[in-house]
Parts: structure tokens; C-alpha cells; sequence
């Protein structure tokens, strides 16, 4: 029986591993990297003078996203994984409980799972990171300015990298992930609330 290092390379070397993984990944960081520029924004103009609440509202944030990322997706593999083992039995007349096919299954639904609350954790505490030099470095508004920049880098890294898998200009790639990021925080300025 190959160790679980064995395993483990052998399922990341699976391109269907890695696209679906990527996919959660991005995905949800995007979903994350958004949030957090939305609460960044919103706390400022909320008149939330504290770097340190910024960064608790971020954190709870952080959780509700990875943990939901991390179940919904360990959920969803789940079912699906066994839904193909199930179909498989029944095409081979076989009980594949144990198999090589089962484990990599399940390997492969942790890979998921792991890239799916990585995603949105990272996404989110990122940009929270100059709010820790709030009040020695950097004022309120500048702890913002460069964690929405920080935001927008991200999504700009995850629009390069998508583009440049698929064969297509990064930098495009990279320009329409980040104007995501610059309408959220304009969405969150120019409407009330």
C-alpha cells in the first residue's frame, strides 16, 4: 500500500485534481478577497476609528468564508465521489469499498476541500494586514487605501494566473479580476448605508 506522501503526489500530479481544486480555490478567493474589501470600506465609512476591530470583523469573516468554502465543498465532493463509485459498482458488478479508486476519492475530496477555505482565508486576511500598523505607521484611511490595494492585488493575481493556464494575456486577465475589486469598493463609497 503506497504511503500517504505517495498518495498525495501521485493526486496532485492528476490535472482533474488540480483543475477542480484551482477552481474552488480561486473561486471562493475571489469571493473572499471581495468581502474583505467590502468590510475594509465599509468600516471606514461606517467611522470605525480602530484598526484592530477592522481586523475582528475580518477575522469572523475569514471563518464564515473558509469554514462554509471547507464544508460546502467536502459536502459536494462527497456526494459526487460517491455517486461515481456507486455508478462504477454497478457497471462492474463489484463492491469497490477499500479500492484504490475509493481512496484516491477521498484523497482527491481533501485536496478540494483544502483549496476551497485556503482560497477565501487568504483572500481575506491579506488585505487586513496593514490594519496591524494602524496608529504606529499608518492612519485609518491609509491602513484602507493599502489594504483595497492589497484586495485588488490579489484578484489581479488570481486573474494572471487563470490567463495564463488558459493560453490567454495575463495582464487582461489580471486588469479584469482587479476591476472587480475597484467596483466593489466604489459600490460600497457611492451607495448608501
Amino acid at each position: 500500500m503506497p504511503s500517504i506522501r505517495e498518495r498525495a503526489a501521485r493526486l496532485l500530479g492528476r490535472e482533474d485534481v488540480l483543475s477542480i481544486s484551482r477552481r474552488y480555490f480561486i473561486s471562493n478567493g475571489f469571493d473572499g478577497t471581495l468581502t474583505c474589501i467590502g468590510v475594509i470600506v465599509g468600516a471606514v465609512l461606517s467611522g470605525v476609528t480602530d484598526g484592530f476591530l477592522v481586523i475582528k470583523i475580518g477575522l469572523g469573516a475569514a471563518i464564515g468564508l473558509g469554514t462554509s468554502a471547507l464544508w460546502s465543498v467536502w459536502e459536494i465532493e462527497r456526494a459526487e465521489t460517491l455517486a461515481d463509485v456507486r455508478r462504477l459498482e454497478r457497471a462492474m458488478l463489484t463492491d469497490l469499498d477499500d479500492s484504490r479508486i475509493e481512496r484516491e476519492g477521498q484523497g482527491a475530496r481533501i485536496v478540494h476541500a483544502t483549496a476551497s477555505g485556503l482560497g477565501p482565508t487568504i483572500g481575506v486576511l491579506v488585505p487586513l494586514v496593514p490594519f496591524l500598523f494602524e496608529g504606529t505607521f499608518l492612519s485609518m484611511v491609509e491602513a484602507a487605501a493599502l489594504g483595497v490595494c492589497l484586495g485588488i492585488a490579489i484578484l489581479g493575481t488570481f486573474g494572471a494566473y487563470m490567463g495564463s493556464i488558459s493560453g490567454q494575456r495575463w495582464y487582461v486577465s489580471a486588469a479584469r479580476m482587479g476591476v472587480a475589486g475597484l467596483v466593489v469598493a466604489a459600490l460600497n463609497i457611492l451607495l448608501p448605508g
